[in-house]
């Protein structure tokens, strides 16, 4: 059951897929009304999960459940990767790929290979204040407060 984002307890859960291309505007319109009918028949084990989604930057799709509801279970969260496949299918773009590192250059949004990404952090190209999304984060309470952050402050300051 579709729920507004803002409504959810931080508490919920939270999985972000990153585009490895920019959105359309027209593209979105059909992602957001994809995921509005995903929502509205996710289920666990025959209950309906109370969940959400954003868009944000036209490139990150996040979803949200209120555990507090109603647990996301394996077939649950199963189910969910196979939406986000077909989306994969129908615009032809990477979601899945965890070897990928997104982060900001003033108001772009780069998108690099964790390979390109380290070759950039030994040219300077990058440094430890680049601001890069954590995709890691487990809750919206994480994602509001370390989705966005200095690389220095996430899992990439390992390549520092």
């Amino acid at each position: 059951m579709y729920v507004p984002f803002e409504n959810l307890p931080e508490e919920s859960r939270v999985w972000i897929y990153q585009s490895n291309r920019k959105f359309s505007e027209d593209e979105i319109a059909i992602i957001e009304k994809d995921l509005d009918q995903f929502l509205e028949n996710w289920a666990a084990h025959g209950t309906s999960l109370e969940a959400s989604y954003l868009i944000k930057y036209n490139r990150f799709i996040i979803l949200a459940v209120n555990q507090e509801v109603q647990m996301a279970t394996g077939c649950s969260i199963d189910s969910s990767v196979e939406f986000i496949q077909g989306l994969e299918q129908k615009f032809s773009v990477d979601l899945l790929d965890k070897m990928n590192v997104t982060f900001k250059q003033g108001d772009f949004i780069a998108h690099k290979t964790l390979l390109d990404f380290k070759k950039m952090v030994k040219d300077k190209s990058v440094t430890q204040n680049t601001i890069v999304f954590n995709n890691l984060v487990n809750n919206i309470q994480e994602f509001n407060e370390s989705w966005e952050v200095p690389a220095i402050d996430s899992w990439h300051s390992r390549f520092f």
